[in-house]
């Protein structure tokens, strides 16, 4: 069997939702799992959940209680021993499913949303310079947050998708969505009916922030989500920005990425997103390029404060050491 990280790279920068779909389809069904990792369904849990019917939020906590370790499959592959939860990693420009962890089990996402309030919001196609002011609706939301964005502020629609996507600005993001057309309610619905659109069966939002543990989805279709905001050049420029300036007030304020991998040289990142509220756990998605691949990275209920950065970091050298080490192995195929 070839192993998805012997597979000939592919050069394309985009792959339909219906490609991915079918990958992830192909994924869910035990018997090409089995043919994947192995016949000891090492990453199967989530497909055992998906037999007896659609995974719920109280999986999680079943996920939670499976212990990491680094196996090996028939073919000869270390899977990387992450902390995190749930993860899918998937080769974009071939779909090819690399790693898979609990990938169907569906879970809050925490600020990850934020990815999908950007996409409605710029879909809407409403002026990036138009001015709007943060009131006390996006004071008082749901949780308890700290934000620097104090009541009265007025900043630009560019700039509130700047720091929502940068930041994770909540405030930033329920303005966002209080202006979009229709409003507040009319942003939510748009944002589920994208859901639909890129075939995200298991996406469900309540608000634009995150900050609910309501707004959920699985793995498998955070992948479509992060595929689908890497296409948008707004959404992968504010995302990937290491700090920004904005004024406050009488005062210019700095505000820093939440994801540190933005600012690590060796790292290539086209689009992310961290989240993080008490029901999600640590999150982290990404498309970076890795090898010279398109790799989307999902990373859901990270244990501890660096975890889910470490666990990217595992992924990345993983790819690399056993990309590196096929390549002379390819080449003598060759002569």
């Amino acid at each position: 069997m070839v192993n998805a990280l012997e597979a000939k790279p592919l050069m394309k920068n985009a792959i339909s939702s219906a490609v991915l779909t079918t990958a992830l389809l192909l994924l869910a069904s035990p018997a090409a799992l089995a043919m994947a990792v192995g016949d000891d369904g090492s990453h199967g849990q989530g497909n055992s959940l998906a037999a007896g019917g659609s995974p719920s939020i109280s999986s999680k906590a079943s996920a939670r209680r499976v212990i990491t370790r680094t196996r090996r499959t028939r073919t000869g592959l270390d899977e990387p021993a992450l902390r995190s939860s749930a993860a899918l990693v998937v080769d974009e420009s071939t779909a090819s499913v690399l790693f898979s962890k609990h990938a169907d089990v569906v879970t809050p996402i925490a600020s990850i949303t934020k990815l999908m309030t950007a996409l409605v919001v710029l879909e809407a196609n409403q002026p990036l310079n138009q001015t709007i002011e943060i009131t006390r609706d996006d004071q008082t939301l749901n949780k308890r947050t700290v934000s620097r964005l104090t009541v009265g502020t007025e900043l630009s629609r560019g700039d509130l998708l700047h720091l929502a996507l940068m930041s994770s600005e909540n405030r930033a993001a329920n303005a966002l969505g209080r202006n979009y057309p229709g409003g507040l309610a009319a942003c939510v619905a748009a944002m589920n009916a994208k859901a639909r659109a890129l075939g995200m069966t298991t996406a469900h939002f309540v608000e634009p922030t995150g900050l609910s543990s309501d707004n959920v989805a699985s793995p498998e279709d955070l992948a479509k989500l992060v595929i689908a905001a890497s296409q948008n050049t707004a959404i992968q420029t504010y995302s990937t920005d290491s700090r920004y300036m904005v004024p406050v007030g009488r005062h210019m304020l700095e505000f820093r990425n939440t994801d540190s991998l933005v600012s690590n040289p060796s790292w290539n990142i086209v689009v992310q997103k961290t989240g993080y509220i008490a029901e999600a756990g640590k999150c982290l998605v990404m498309k970076a390029i890795i090898e010279g691949r398109a790799v989307v990275i999902v990373l859901l209920d990270s244990v501890g404060k660096q975890s889910r950065v470490a666990d990217a970091r595992r992924i990345k050298k993983w790819m690399e050491a056993h990309l590196s080490a096929e390549t002379p192995r390819l080449a003598a195929r060759r002569v």
